[in-house]
């Protein structure tokens, strides 16, 4: 008898691609039954969604599957620029990405050089839980790996968040919304015991083992609590503005598991929107279908007091360049003024999700004080 032919890994498969299309960043909020509703939308049977998502995360073409939380509202969180000596910036990225669980994205970033925050090379995202202060985390790092300064840029307001690599490949630059989106501000939430217990048991990585129908049930029985009584809490949450979204996170930088890059350019780009327009502009940049973030963010003088930031990934850097030139020009037609505009390129990155518990963050603290935790080589 022959050989199964191997499950198709690649998100140029048609099956795959037609998956990904909805499981990146189309399963918004808190859905009870995600994969079933991935193949209905997809018009697939469950056991192959199933299948291909499980050979997916085997190959390494997706990174991690989970439920992702609104964790600027859960903790206090910033995009933190770093200036750190260049004989030192490997040794940095290792040990922020390695050793501190509050810190998510970890890039390399690079502009033209005498631009504003130029000399800004290591870029994280940075996340506090209440009581713990942002600025003496930030503090407590510069200390470790040898940064000379950082600016903490917390977000305002939110204008977009989602990924969706696959259905916006082929993106035509201006390509937007006819619906400006609605900002959210960044709120903190308190939590109380029995939900921070069902929240951490949301956000866990989901395995390939326990992808299908009764996910959540697995989740409620390790929270310890009735899957009804699971399921009103996450409700809860979710209209307290700390639920994301559903997703499978694909590995976009690197080669995947059949050998393709997903995309090749992370741009940051930045406004110094006009004071009073922020919220505006914020709301222009964020109606382009190619914008993955966008935040409004006060940077201060070093970057050029800039103060609306998006991101874009794509294949081609003259591709991702057309639309910036794209979003400038809808601004300027939409009367959105800004006194100056860049692009922050990514190099090197890795993502890993941000450690959110106060719990979690107290035991670090003793690791590190303690000498448990290496200092950087």
């Amino acid at each position: 008898m022959p050989s199964a032919s191997p499950v198709p890994v690649s998100t140029t498969d048609p099956v795959n691609e037609a998956i990904l299309r909805v499981s990146e960043d189309q399963l918004q909020g808190f859905v009870e039954d995600p994969i079933g509703v991935i193949a209905q939308r997809t018009s697939l049977p469950v056991e192959v969604v199933v299948e291909r998502l499980r050979a997916m995360l085997a190959a390494g073409t997706i990174r991690r599957i989970r439920q992702t939380l609104v964790t600027t509202n859960l903790a206090q969180g910033a995009l933190v620029a770093w200036r750190v000596p260049e004989e030192r910036l490997r040794a940095a990225f290792d040990w922020m990405f390695a050793h501190d669980p509050f810190t998510g994205h970890v890039v390399v970033r690079s502009t033209d050089p005498g631009a504003p925050g130029a000399a800004y090379r290591l870029w994280t995202t940075v996340k506090v839980p209440p009581p713990f202060p942002l600025e003496r985390h930030c503090e407590v790092l510069a200390g470790v790996v040898g940064a000379q300064g950082f600016r903490i840029m917390p977000a305002k307001y939110l204008f977009t968040l989602g990924v969706g690599h696959v259905r916006r490949r082929h993106l035509p630059p201006g390509s937007r919304s006819d619906i400006s989106p609605a900002p959210q501000p960044v709120r903190l939430v308190t939590l109380n015991d029995a939900e921070w217990r069902v929240l951490l048991a949301l956000k866990r990585e989901v395995a390939p083992e326990e992808l299908g129908p009764a996910l959540w049930r697995h989740r409620a029985a390790e929270a310890g609590i009735p899957y009804a009584d699971f399921i009103e809490t996450v409700r809860s949450l979710e209209t307290r503005g700390l639920i994301g979204r559903f997703s499978t996170f694909l590995e976009h930088v690197k080669p995947n598991g059949a050998g393709e890059r997903v995309t090749r350019y992370n741009a940051l780009f930045h406004w110094a929107v006009a004071p009073g327009q922020e919220l505006a502009g914020g709301c222009e940049v964020a109606r382009h279908h190619v914008v993955t973030h966008a935040y409004w963010r006060e940077a201060g003088p070093d970057f050029g007091n800039v103060n609306i930031m998006a991101v874009v990934h794509g294949r081609e850097k003259e591709w991702v360049l057309a639309h910036k030139r794209a979003i400038d020009e809808h601004l300027r037609e939409a009367g959105i003024a800004f006194a100056y505009t860049n692009v922050f390129w990514g190099g090197r990155s890795e993502i890993k999700p941000s450690e959110v518990s106060p719990f979690a963050y107290e035991a670090w603290l003793t690791q590190l004080h303690s000498g448990r935790i290496p200092r950087p080589s």
